[in-house]
């Protein structure tokens, strides 16, 4: 008996040692950006779309998989790999595209954080700035592993969007029928926010983290089962996150005929009348965490990106002056990001909208080249995917060019 107690104890051991990277990466597309798409869906279509979400899910699970694969088998970052395998003109290329992206995604992460304090009666001038200070003094003044425990605590405060999910009794078979049966109204609208939901969910910055994150956490090959149960496990909550925050709305403001949702603060400040004072701020709570999380890991994903674009990646245990460009990387996107939420009369709305052509326009190439590295068998070795896994990615990457051409066209029309 004590036998068995210790073999489980060691297996339990050894997945808490791999943890971390698809949780982390997972629930951190879930940031202010994918809580309004969300919030848009469930107001504007009730349960009807949930299946889209449900979609976006399986294709978070297979690339996030993939990418953090990559990571432990080449032991380098997204970036480097597509300067060494597709040249050097590509790497900048995608490095440069993302970082811009990142840049305009940071600032709606701390729009969302200025928006959220509102709800509190805190001004942006004084939750913004510290915002920005207290993740950069948690990022780059702790080790590894302290920044992983910081990030686990902020990915803890999801749980409020579940609570807010019951407390809005929700019609339970008409949310599972709109997650399994795909129904969709030929409208504009429709397609926008499905479109949306794909996108919000296949972040470009997410994808690029995750295969870093897996580098820097030192983990190898052996852990290669247990990393993809932790891959699995954050895309889930991804999803079971994004499930809760589209039945609160539709079971509250959809039902009440409040459609008009341009952000997912307005989502929870309309919610107090019609779900309670609690509600609100649980969905407020969440929301503040949502972006805080995504304001750590936005930069950590730039600061990977452009260091494996020099040849030189660097880690979060080395020391300041060991990787200078890592941590001035890390230091000026969050800095300008900031920044810009708190010039008066700054275009957000205009960035916002720049920012999300670009992570469109990026999230293409970067499957394409993630498919590419799957099936080379000089950086993959016995990993490399096999023919049934290429044919389900090659389908997922038609499906997403369908719905980025949509969303680009929709948002330039628009």
């Amino acid at each position: 008996m004590s036998s068995k107690l210790d073999s489980r104890k060691l297996r339990l051991g050894a997945f808490l040692a791999v943890m971390g990277p698809g949780i982390i990466a997972g629930l951190s597309d879930d940031d202010p950006a994918g809580i309004t798409t969300y919030s848009q869906l469930g107001a504007q279509f009730g349960y009807q779309l949930l299946w889209t979400l449900g979609i976006a899910t399986l294709a978070l699970i297979l690339f996030q998989d993939l990418g953090s694969r990559i990571g432990v088998v080449t032991r380098q970052g997204l970036i480097g790999l597509i300067r060494q395998k597709y040249g050097a003109r590509s790497g900048m290329l995608s490095a440069c595209a993302l970082v811009l992206a990142n840049i305009g995604t940071m600032t709606a992460e701390f729009a969302g954080i200025a928006a959220a304090g509102s709800l509190f009666g805190v001004s942006k001038y004084i939750t913004v700035p510290l915002a920005a200070f207290v993740v950069s003094f948690l990022v780059l003044r702790g080790s590894f592993a302290r920044v992983e425990k910081v990030f686990f605590l902020l990915a803890s405060v999801f749980i409020a969007y579940v609570i807010a999910g019951f407390m809005a009794k929700p019609d339970w078979s008409a949310a599972a029928e709109g997650l399994f049966i795909p129904s969709m109204p030929l409208t504009r609208d429709a397609l926008f926010i499905a479109t949306a939901t794909l996108g919000t969910t296949l972040a470009p910055w997410g994808l690029a983290f995750i295969q870093s994150y897996a580098v820097d956490k030192r983990l190898t090959k052996e852990d290669l089962k247990l990393l993809r149960v932790d891959v699995w496990t954050g895309s889930l909550l991804t999803g079971i996150i994004g499930f809760f925050v589209v039945i609160t709305c539709a079971a509250t403001l959809h039902v009440n005929g409040q459609t008009s949702i341009t952000d997912a603060s307005q989502a929870a400040a309309a919610l107090k009348p019609l779900a309670g004072t609690l509600a609100k701020e649980l969905f407020a709570v969440g929301l503040i965490g949502a972006a805080l999380l995504a304001a750590s890991i936005l930069p950590l994903s730039t600061a990977y990106a452009v260091t494996d674009l020099t040849g030189r990646p660097a880690a979060l245990d080395d020391k300041a002056h060991e990787a200078p460009l890592f941590y001035v990387t890390f230091g000026v996107i969050t800095i300008l990001a900031a920044t810009m939420v708190l010039i008066p009369g700054a275009p957000l709305i205009r960035i916002l909208v720049l920012t999300q052509i670009l992570n469109a326009i990026l999230l293409l190439p970067l499957l394409v080249y993630m498919f590419g590295i799957a099936k080379d068998s000089r950086l993959m070795g016995e990993y490399r995917a096999s023919k049934l896994m290429l044919t389900v990615y090659a389908v997922i990457i038609s499906i997403v060019f369908t719905c980025v051409a949509a969303l680009i066209w929709f948002t330039v029309s628009g």
